[in-house]
């Protein structure tokens, strides 16, 4: 047998055991009577982080707190163990002579993991760390699994995705990740709800996926025997809400797109969209520059946010600059000199850009700006005026023939929002419609489809608005410095085990 072979069974073997050693410790307290999992409940007064951010205050009063032990050493009639809760670690001086003989003889087999209710009162050690001296230790919940070795802990990303509850039990910076997630949300609700605006749901199965540009997901209702997709976006119902009368509006929820994965793309993700009638594209550009600002200020401490090397700030005015104005600044072309789509698609020849046979002169406008500005976007800025073709629910600019007025919002290299000054003509948005339906029979998996209903939406009325949709998961990473969509998902969608390979 291999050395490395061995010394894995070995391993495993060694685990097993412990595992048993465990099982037969919950066994024994419920002979005894003790079962944990017949304890309903801990009257919780206070967090760690409540102890140790005002210990002069804390000093000497009563506490009960409860969390898992993440540490313990016994020695002899005393002995010290470290328990986590939501908001930190404190250290409890367990005395035989105080919490009882029995209660003594019980705490010393609990293990690392187990969760524990500690009652006592709070003071600081001969070395200065502070700590509750525990009166009365109960054990709430018995842990049968082993924790990851507290040195080296979590670190596998593959194990980390998939069990993100050992991860947030293993790594602090992880947990404060998600408080923060957590925080950016609750914090744009915040700052929309004071500005008027109504938080609102809209469907998930929908018969017609529109709103972007993605393959949609699809499956079957059997109830109605009829098949339908998951939404791809959330603009087409919240612009049915502004035709009836609800003037601002938002949703914060998950869409789903049938797209490949990687470190800022999920199949499901967050995403905020909020239409405000009587305004344009530039009022939604000055909100998201005021939203951001509140957004970093309340989430971070700060409007200056450092993002791996980049320092990014976000207390100065934005920039704004139109698609065509970018690409002539970092490809050195300018797309107001060409006449034509075959003019186009020959400077993209030159260029070496792909491009398709249906790609007309705005798709090879875009081809250029992905290629050659996105990665310069690293402060905040707003590339306005998007080509036609490939906006074809926004509204054309009257003075500027084969545009429309759509900013994207950029930070770091990346898109991380999309506005527009709304389409409200259906006849003009029937006929984008049909051309976008042409696409679809021509093999773009990606084109919308007319959608009916949604054009005798637009033909009752609908007044100019202003709408954008925010990508929420990559304002976290933003927000928290962190490097994957991945890791600001609770949850990301994996492959199941087993299958990572086929």
């Amino acid at each position: 047998m291999a050395q490395n072979e061995k010394g894995k069974n070995e391993t495993q073997q060694d685990v097993s055991q412990l595992l048993k050693v465990r099982h037969e410790k919950l066994e024994e307290l419920r002979q005894n009577g003790k079962d944990p999992f017949l304890i309903t409940k801990c009257d919780v007064t206070h967090h760690t982080a409540d102890i140790t951010d005002h210990f002069e205050e804390m000093e000497g009063k009563e506490v009960v707190l409860a969390g898992r032990m993440m540490f313990k050493r016994v020695m002899g009639k005393a002995s010290f163990c470290n328990i986590q809760d939501l908001k930190g670690r404190i250290q409890a001086y367990v005395a035989r002579d105080l919490i009882g003989e029995d209660s003594y003889k019980d705490f010393k087999k609990y293990d690392v993991g187990d969760i524990l209710c500690i009652r006592g009162s709070v003071f600081k050690t001969k070395t200065g760390e502070i700590s509750i001296h525990a009166t009365e230790v109960t054990l709430l919940s018995k842990s049968l699994q082993i924790l990851p070795e507290k040195f080296h802990g979590l670190t596998d990303t593959d194990t980390r995705y998939r069990q993100r509850y050992v991860d947030l039990i293993m790594n602090m910076d992880v947990r404060d990740t998600f408080v923060k997630r957590s925080k950016v949300i609750s914090t744009i609700r915040r700052y929309l709800d004071d500005r008027g605006f109504m938080e609102v749901e809209t469907p998930m199965l929908v018969s017609n996926a529109g709103g972007a540009a993605a393959r949609p997901f699809e499956t079957h209702f059997n109830a109605l025997n009829e098949d339908v997709k998951l939404r791809i976006s959330l603009e087409l119902y919240l612009k049915r809400l502004i035709v009836g009368g609800l003037e601002r509006v938002y949703e914060i929820g998950r869409v789903f797109r049938n797209e490949g994965v990687d470190t800022r793309h999920n199949p499901e993700f967050t995403l905020m969209e909020l239409y405000q009638a009587y305004t344009d594209y530039h009022g939604m550009m000055d909100l998201t520059e005021n939203l951001y600002r509140y957004v970093a200020k309340e989430v971070t401490g700060s409007e200056i946010i450092q993002y791996g090397e980049h320092t990014l700030d976000l207390s100065k005015p934005f920039e704004r600059i139109t698609m065509v104005d970018a690409v002539k600044k970092y490809a050195d072309v300018d797309f107001e000199a060409i006449r034509s789509t075959e003019e186009a698609k020959k400077l993209a020849d030159e260029h070496h850009i792909e491009y398709e046979d249906r790609h007309e002169k705005g798709d090879i406008l875009s081809l250029f700006f992905e290629r050659y500005v996105e990665e310069h976007l690293i402060q905040p800025t707003f590339v306005m005026d998007h080509p036609i073709e490939i906006s074809p629910l926004t509204k054309k600019k009257p003075d500027k023939d084969g545009y429309v007025e759509r900013f994207e919002f950029f930070i770091n290299g990346w898109e991380m929002a999309n506005a527009y000054s709304e389409l409200n003509d259906p006849i003009d948005q029937r006929k984008r419609f049909e051309a976008q339906e042409a696409l679809l029979a021509a093999g773009d998996e990606e084109a919308n489809s007319l959608d009916e209903d949604f054009l005798n939406a637009l033909s009752i009325g609908m007044p100019p608005t202003g709408g954008i949709g925010f990508g929420i998961d990559r304002m976290v990473m933003i927000m928290t410095n962190s490097q994957a969509i991945r890791d600001v998902l609770l949850f990301p969608t994996m492959k199941t085990l087993g299958k990572e390979n086929q």
